[in-house]
């Protein structure tokens, strides 16, 4: 064989390769009113989530398995919850600087970052143009089986980031902390319900009940179901429960 049958032999044999590449993941999105215009969030799996307002990006906990970066936006502001890789990876973090990209970090990513900013538990700062406020996220009734914490208290972060007035918490690998519990004019919340790391949906009903936040999304949720939040949240008026593809 030579000549265009040759040709047409080598391209018949490349072509399930190309067909196997998968297509890119459609991302999904939820766009929320402000007084400064909409804030946009994207939901990217797991713990990842990337929000976009005033013409600024923001990324939560960006690593690789949840999408593929060079299709996203660089970032003006990057928050990191913890060290675990599930929420840290140092390389995805890199892809998103540009010059003036700020980094927040928790203890426990010390050093981890070049550049990064270390906030501590309960600090708030102004960055990017945002009011940033750190709220302990640790564990107390989740425990590894040589009795210390999935997540030690002092060592994680959520954050409560103002959006224009709009108060969006994400919560980072937590329980239904006091801290938490205490928290006030939260328009929306992000609460992680992935067992046995963070929180039953009878423990994320219960911080709700306790803080009500306008708009409150499960996520992190692992194999657990979010329909059970739903179920148990069912007959709270003012809290609106919305299922997104975060598991």
């Amino acid at each position: 064989m030579h000549g265009p049958a040759l040709l047409l032999s080598v391209l018949l044999a490349a072509a399930p390769l190309v067909a196997q590449q998968p297509p890119a993941r459609s991302l999904q999105e939820d766009v929320i009113p402000t007084s400064a215009g909409d804030l946009t969030i994207t939901f990217i799996g797991h713990g990842t989530l990337m929000f976009r307002h005033g013409g600024k990006v923001i990324h939560v906990d960006p690593v690789s398995r949840g999408a593929d970066y060079s299709r996203l936006p660089q970032a003006d502001l990057i928050l990191v919850t913890h060290e675990h890789g599930d929420h840290l990876d140092s390389a995805v973090v890199e892809r998103l600087r540009k010059e003036r990209t700020q980094v927040l970090v928790s203890r426990s990513c010390e050093g981890r970052i070049p550049g990064a900013v270390v906030m501590q538990n309960g600090e708030t700062r102004e960055v990017a143009g945002f009011r940033v406020e750190a709220v302990p996220a640790y564990n107390v009734v989740n425990l590894r089986p040589n009795g210390q914490p999935f997540h030690p208290r002092g060592n994680g972060n959520g954050y409560v980031i103002t959006f224009a007035g709009v108060r969006v918490y994400v919560a980072g690998d937590t329980e239904n902390t006091p801290e938490m519990k205490a928290l006030r004019n939260i328009d929306v919340a992000f609460l992680p319900m992935n067992l046995p790391y963070t929180m039953t949906p009878e423990m994320v009903a219960d911080a709700a009940r306790a803080f009500r936040p306008r708009i409150l999304y499960p996520y992190h949720f692992g194999q657990t179901d979010p329909q059970a939040l739903v179920r148990l949240l069912a007959g709270e008026v003012g809290i609106d429960v919305r299922v997104r593809e975060m598991r």
